[in-house]
């Protein structure tokens, strides 16, 4: 019955075939990802439970916002899922490379530095540290910039990152992202991310230490603020948002962390006591609920698809049979012609759009034009079926998100079907 309804979208018996003799591999671990959710399930149940969520909770408030009980709820909600003192969760927050410019421009003052031990952060982040030059960025207001690269198998550079600590006494914040951007490192898992703060905080134990979190959360039992971090960052359009939150994002850490966010969101003096929820706190809440099953899907999508290319020849970051710590999939053909086929497949599988066909383009924010699948309910959003990358070497698409596991499945076996058709792969 559904290899009948595959072939009426458009895939054929061979990749159908194809797929389901992976999938007969991979029920162990998909077995293990559905414990992680299940855990992770409960985990914000009693976060709510114990927060007192009630119906009121979902109303929501207009002009400046005065004690919307809603919104504080909400924020105490993400401070004991994140074990956090306290947290800053805002529709006022437009993305995740906002909530990281907003974490970083609040915590840093003229002289400060900002240290990356672990090479170069993403492309968006170029800009707003002036890596770019680019109005407004930190370099403009006088906050310097350091960092220091993975060695070549992905492990850190501790000597060197042991040096710049030693050699800058200036070091106020050590910026640390979780997943590979537009790279093809491996993404450090929560356990790495603490062995790296400890170290850090072995030589310099007053310096701030964030993790840029986004699609990490809930792929692990713990967070990097369960082993040490000061602050976690993410976006609401991401896996903590379920797929429902239409924008938004999150800062959880320290109290001091999340105060100097908030004072720089709205105003000195105002901080977190105003912003509006405007009617859009039951998405929030209900789209936080459903985020550990909805990663879960994201995730089993990622891995079938590592499988599927991994077994027709190419490189693919993480492999078919490492563990994950992110629901991102980095896939390399070597020419465009690949990453273009494989973004018209996950297009073709959306339920929004899925007669447009995507095209490279010169976005905001990037050094080559980038190619972006994805018909999605909420525009932007990668924890929906999504698939995106740089028009540049090694010409790697990235792929992530997946609302559904039946979704996420059928968009990859339609990008599997676009490159037969276009003779890049045989079927």
């Amino acid at each position: 019955m559904n290899e009948v309804m595959f072939e009426s979208l458009g895939i054929s018996k061979n990749v159908y075939e194809f797929g389901e003799k992976i999938l007969k591999e991979l029920e162990p671990r998909f077995k293990k990802i559905d414990e992680i959710a299940e855990y992770n399930q409960l985990k914000v149940i009693k976060a709510m439970q114990d927060n007192k969520v009630s119906e009121a909770c979902l109303l929501g408030t207009t002009g400046y916002g005065y004690n919307d009980i809603g919104r504080e709820k909400l924020e105490a909600v993400y401070a004991s899922v994140f074990h956090t003192e306290d947290a800053l969760v805002r529709p006022q927050i437009t993305c995740g490379t906002h909530a990281l410019a907003l974490a970083l421009m609040s915590n840093l003052r003229p002289g400060d530095m900002l240290f990356s031990p672990v090479g170069k952060p993403y492309d968006t982040l170029e800009e707003v540290i002036g890596i770019r030059p680019s109005k407004g960025s930190l370099a403009e207001y006088g906050v310097e910039y350091s960092q220091v690269d993975l060695l070549p198998d992905g492990s850190f550079d501790f000597d060197n990152i042991k040096k710049t600590l030693l050699e800058h006494s200036n070091i106020k914040l050590v910026t640390i992202q979780r997943s590979k951007g537009y790279q093809t490192r491996p993404t450090l898992s929560v356990e790495r991310i603490g062995e790296l703060i400890s170290f850090i905080k072995g030589i310099k134990k007053d310096v701030y230490c964030m993790v840029d979190n986004c699609y990490g959360e809930f792929v692990e039992t713990i967070e990097p603020t369960d082993v040490g971090a000061d602050m976690v960052v993410g976006s609401l359009i991401k896996n903590p948002g379920g797929g429902l939150a239409p924008i938004g994002g999150y800062i959880a850490g320290k109290k001091e962390c999340v105060e100097n966010a908030a004072f720089r969101l709205t105003s000195p003096g105002l901080g977190k006591e105003v912003g509006a929820s405007l009617g859009i706190l039951p998405q929030f809440y209900q789209g936080f609920f459903l985020a550990p099953t909805v990663t879960a899907s994201a995730l089993k999508g990622a891995i079938f698809a590592a499988n599927i290319y991994e077994k027709l020849g190419f490189d693919v970051v993480p492999n078919g049979k490492e563990d994950r710590y992110d629901i991102i999939q980095a896939v390399t053909f070597g020419k465009p012609e690949g990453v273009i086929a494989f973004c018209e497949g996950i297009q073709s599988a959306a339920p929004v759009d899925s007669f447009v066909t995507p095209e490279p383009w010169d976005m905001p924010g990037y050094d080559a034009q980038v190619i972006m699948a994805a018909g999605a309910f909420v525009s932007g959003s990668s924890i929906e079926l999504s698939a995106d990358g740089p028009i540049k070497e090694p010409y790697s698409v990235f792929f992530q998100g997946g609302l559904t596991w039946p979704h996420a499945k059928y968009g990859i076996l339609k990008t599997l079907q676009k490159m037969c058709d276009a003779k890049l792969v045989s079927c």
